[in-house]
């Protein structure tokens, strides 16, 4: 018997019969160091402890790789890690509270366990940082980056009807200007709950209103 603790991202089910571990009956020559390396061999697994508990029972303490968002390249979503690694998501795969990163430039050259890095890649953490630095309700909410293909950045939010123009540049900035505002547009206040866009672009100025009329709120 072999038993998994540390795993998040898959069941312990999972991860045994993707290594081959899940019947052992029968096998005499499997080593604790054959264990380690089946599951270490799994893309979502930085490392795997071993250690043997008694005769019948070994333990297994997974440390998985940490992901940042979901990515889509396409029509296919990836998971990206801290270390922008771009991995599959498989079936049973348990994930929540995860922004999905729409529209990178060179969307298509995401291929799995290959590193996908450039500037908007960058930017894209880097809001995802400044919105768990600043509120970690804005960043539970924060559903959607989207780059557009290297545009302005516009964020969507659960539960909030207005997107977010984000524009490039001083995310730590600008996250602030949002949280300014957070309690009102979750609120659903009559100031955001009629328009149809939030603009922070502009320094120490939020526009709030519709494509043909905006309303200008200052932050000094």
């Amino acid at each position: 018997m072999i038993e998994i603790t540390g795993n998040n991202l898959l069941s312990e089910t999972d991860y045994l019969t993707f290594s081959q571990l899940d019947n052992l009956k029968g096998y005499e020559n499997v080593t604790l160091p054959l264990i380690k390396d089946r599951l270490e061999k799994h893309p979502y697994v930085v490392s795997a402890d071993v250690e043997l508990e008694n005769q019948n029972k070994t333990k297994v303490i997974l440390t998985e790789k940490k992901i940042m968002a979901v990515v889509l390249g396409g029509r296919e979503p990836y998971f990206i890690t801290v270390e922008f690694q771009i991995l599959p998501l498989f079936t049973n795969t348990k994930f929540s509270d995860l922004p999905v990163i729409s529209n990178p430039k060179k969307s298509d050259s995401l291929k799995p366990l290959e590193i996908f890095k450039d500037e908007d890649i960058i930017e894209a953490f880097k809001i995802i940082d400044a919105a768990r630095l600043t509120n970690k309700n804005i960043l539970k909410r924060l559903s959607e980056i989207n780059l557009r293909n290297g545009g302005d950045i516009i964020l969507s939010f659960s539960g909030v009807k207005p997107p977010v123009i984000y524009g490039k540049g001083e995310p730590a900035k600008k996250m602030v200007y949002l949280e300014l505002m957070w309690e009102g547009i979750i609120n659903g206040s009559s100031f955001t709950e009629e328009s149809d866009y939030i603009d922070i672009r502009f320094a120490n100025e939020i526009y709030v209103g519709s494509a043909s009329n905006g309303t200008k709120t200052g932050l000094n």
